[in-house]
């Protein structure tokens, strides 16, 4: 079963795009771009999803020890 986790090896910030990217097999530059695009348009539940992500979604090595 295929589980979402916060990318180590790929991360700039907290590691969400990252694992997102991971997740849905697409590259995680493309998620942290649709992401900035989003904020730049002003959608707000852009930066509270990334903010929540940070501390719902598991790290990639808390979650896998």
């Amino acid at each position: 079963m295929k589980r979402l986790y916060r990318t180590v090896n790929d991360r700039k910030l907290a590691g969400v795009c990252g694992g997102l990217g991971e997740y849905f097999n697409i590259d995680p530059t493309l998620v942290r771009i649709i992401a900035i695009i989003a904020l730049i348009f002003g959608n707000i539940a852009t930066v509270l999803a990334y903010v929540i992500g940070i501390f719902i979604i598991p790290n990639e090595t808390d979650a896998r020890n």
